[in-house]
């Protein structure tokens, strides 16, 4: 519990993150996430679970989620979170569990489509080393 207290500013979310600065602060700005504090001088400050959260939002990116869809997905994801602290009805609950599978399914399947370019992207680096090859 008190990692989750702990407060990092935001240059240490970024290096753990591997995101800028400039994106952790418009990902504010949009409402993906809210530092969960503010220092004295009014510096972000952020918790564990904030860093958690922002590596989902990361993870989404290649996926090219967009930001309504990260948006929808991470309101899902908190209020499964709630759901399972006794806050919502077992329908509520099926509910939102349905709608992150159908999210799930998604990101399969956008992540299929990355395999496929990936190989396509192999074959041909694979092709310029045999020209290569052949020209030396």
């Amino acid at each position: 519990m008190a990692d989750q207290a702990r407060h990092m500013q935001i240059g240490e979310v970024a290096e753990r993150t591997g995101l800028s600065l400039r994106t952790i602060r418009h990902y504010e700005d949009v409402g993906l996430v809210t530092p969960s504090a503010r220092s004295k001088g009014g510096f972000r400050l952020y918790t564990e679970s904030d860093v958690d959260r922002l590596m989902v939002i990361r993870r989404m990116k290649p996926l090219d989620f967009s930001l309504e869809e990260m948006r929808e997905l991470l309101e899902i994801i908190d209020r499964i979170a709630a759901a399972d602290d006794g806050q919502s009805a077992d329908d509520e609950r099926q509910r939102l569990r349905e709608r992150l599978h159908s999210y799930q399914k998604v990101a399969d399947a956008r992540c299929e489509k990355l395999r496929a370019q990936l190989m396509a992207a192999e074959d041909f680096a694979a092709t310029l080393r045999r020209k290569l090859d052949d020209a030396g």
